[in-house]
């Protein structure tokens, strides 16, 4: 994908305090939708929704792989909308699904963590739950719809998760663009920059406030920002920067540790944020990470192996993790080409001593 394909985010994107009241009306130009949701994500958004819903409902099964994917579209057949309900792992699974099937996406997420629901990336997995690949839909959302109000449902380890998942944005393409030529940073990578730096500050700023909102189930500024943040900034830095902007070492690690299965009961924003000090400490950064430190104190965000679940720090056991983020493909190379399992594994063992 080259540098200059802007892929941004939806077609629209609706903010603000009680916005999915309007559903109706965003879906009256449509003649046969179909919903894709999970069992928690629809009773809470059942919970939340003041009109009727009467739309043929598709359950996903938790895996976001083309398998299941596929195994939808043939389910609903045909439709000119498909609407997302629920959380990342939805709104990818309809992206495939909504593309094999010629229709248009909506999307409705039920809870802040990433920014899924904006971008069209699309994080598959195998049935297993392993990692599969980073791929792309041929184009965006037509609608993504963000009801603050109800996103007060949130609960809040998914909230922290996002926060570090957005955090990485940060700091995965600061790594990148220090090795880059002035030259090279166009005008669209240095724009993706400024706003992964924008995120980076509005967390720092708001996000610590914005979980204590949440716990107390108030709709703040600050609740409203750390929202937008995480879910259409965070997607705004690889829309525009593509893939200087997109993801780096921290998430190349992150998917690397999906072949531990201990880590999958681990929140995907979770993992990224110990995958962050894993960078930092490739990148010999140790004074960002210590900088980082109370901000990782006051969200409980993990700082150690154990905070995944993981136990064992012997090189055989961590050998298809260091394998997977080396890989030619994955990104953990934007940072340094010349990138082996033995460098990241040190890397690993430095965060562990601090």
């Amino acid at each position: 994908m080259l540098a200059n394909e802007v892929r941004p985010g939806p077609n629209r994107y609706i903010t603000g305090d009680g916005v999915l009241a309007d559903l109706p009306e965003y879906l009256r130009e449509f003649q046969e939708v179909a919903v894709i949701t999970g069992e928690q994500s629809f009773d809470v958004f059942s919970n939340y929704y003041p009109h009727s819903f009467d739309y043929p409902i598709y359950r996903y099964d938790g895996s976001s792989s083309y398998e299941n994917a596929q195994t939808l579209a043939e389910a609903i057949q045909q439709a000119d909308a498909v609407v997302a309900i629920g959380g990342g792992k939805i709104a990818d699974t309809a992206k495939i699904t909504a593309q094999t099937l010629g229709a248009e996406l909506i999307v409705i997420p039920t809870l802040v963590s990433n920014c899924a629901p904006f971008t069209p990336v699309i994080v598959a997995y195998y049935p297993d739950h392993t990692i599969c690949k980073i791929d792309y839909a041929k184009k965006g959302a037509y609608m993504t719809i963000v009801d603050t109000r109800f996103l007060l449902a949130t609960p809040v380890d998914y909230f922290i998760a996002g926060i570090a998942d957005t955090l990485a944005k940060y700091y995965e393409m600061e790594a990148i663009v220090r090795n880059m030529a002035e030259d090279d940073k166009t005008a669209l990578v240095r724009l993706g920059f400024q706003s992964a730096l924008l995120i980076k500050n509005l967390l720092i700023a708001d996000a610590i406030q914005a979980v204590k909102d949440l716990e107390t189930g108030q709709l703040t500024p600050a609740f409203a920002r750390i929202t937008d943040a995480i879910i259409a900034l965070a997607g705004e830095v690889g829309g525009f920067a593509v893939e200087f902007g997109r993801t780096s070492g921290a998430h190349a690690l992150h998917d690397g540790l999906s072949y531990l299965n201990e880590t999958h009961s681990v929140l995907h924003g979770n993992k990224v944020a110990y995958c962050i000090w894993v960078q930092l400490a490739y990148t010999n950064d140790f004074d960002v990470i210590e900088e980082l430190r109370p901000f990782y104190e006051a969200l409980h965000l993990p700082m150690k192996l154990k905070d995944l679940h993981v136990t064992r720090l012997d090189r055989d056991y961590f050998a298809s993790v260091l394998t997977y983020a080396v890989k030619e493909e994955e990104t953990f190379v934007l940072i340094d080409p010349a990138i082996t399992p033995e460098k990241v594994y040190q890397a690993i063992e430095a965060v562990e001593a601090l």
